[in-house]
């Protein structure tokens, strides 16, 4: 018997997609879908098009030949089906705003004018606080909150409208393990878990393995996709980058060693 999502519509739909910057290829001939419910991992090094590939999704960059879609409709800029979580950058310490301002952006932000309905947009904006564990510091500034708080509330920010779409362009930098995985988890909770589809650029797998169900690897202008062990061996990457590359595991966590010095998924510690 088929499932839900064996037989729902893609989310993303790309189709013989291709992107170059002048003579630079960063990938081509892709064909993606993106299931309801399924949680992508981009990776690959810097300059590979990661980031570009969300710019395509939001409808910010135009591929230089192929199509894409989102929720069966070509990709276009401000649509209110697709989600973003940013790259981690703290806010000034001086910053005039509270953590429930921030969130409240992620409802009305897009609106000109005075807000109305205050009681209804506070309602609304605690629950958003609570689904992401960001009560406590609810009226806080945003400035003086760590971190994996104001990822907390980025995320709060991008499942505002519940989205069909999750794009998620490294929100684990700068944060420590224990958030790393407090980030993870919630995103995958509260989009995964809700029908969203999750597309999740980042340089280390590991905090994010037991959530992703494919890998789209992206170097050299080639790509491969794939479930996490399909793509995280030692003669695919090695194909990719045209070198030898080792992959092992080790507790539990995805090693890879003898990347250029461009790629991160190896840490010095991991690799000795």
């Amino acid at each position: 018997m088929e499932t839900a999502n064996a037989v729902a519509e893609p989310v993303v739909r790309l189709r013989n997609a291709s992107l170059r910057f002048g003579d630079r290829l960063l990938w081509e001939g892709l064909d993606l879908d993106i299931q309801p419910g399924e949680f992508l991992a981009v990776l690959g090094p810097n300059g590979s098009g990661k980031t570009t590939m969300l710019k395509t999704l939001l409808g910010l960059q135009q591929l230089s030949g192929g199509s894409v879609e989102v929720a069966g409709k070509p990709a276009t800029r401000g649509s209110r089906l697709v989600g973003s979580i940013p790259q981690q950058r703290p806010f000034a310490e001086n910053t005039p705003l509270r953590a429930r301002d921030l969130v409240a952006l992620g409802i009305d932000g897009h609106k000109w004018g005075i807000r109305l309905k205050h009681k209804a947009m506070r309602q609304r904006v605690d629950g958003l606080l609570e689904l992401v564990g960001a009560t406590a510091y609810a009226d806080r500034p945003v400035g003086v909150l760590s971190g994996g708080e104001q990822q907390r509330l980025r995320a709060a920010q991008a499942l505002a409208d519940n989205p069909r779409l999750l794009l998620c362009d490294e929100p684990l930098l700068s944060l420590d393990l224990h958030h790393q995985q407090a980030i993870s988890g919630l995103i995958h909770r509260q989009a995964c878990d809700r029908g969203a589809a999750v597309v999740f650029v980042t340089h280390e797998i590991n905090p994010i393995l037991q959530y992703v169900d494919r890998v789209l690897y992206l170097a050299g202008g080639r790509f491969h996709v794939g479930t996490p062990a399909e793509v995280m061996r030692s003669e695919v990457l090695s194909e990719l980058y045209g070198s030898p590359i080792e992959v092992f595991e080790s507790n539990g966590r995805i090693v890879v060693v003898g990347m250029p010095e461009t790629v991160n998924h190896a840490h010095p510690q991991e690799g000795a």
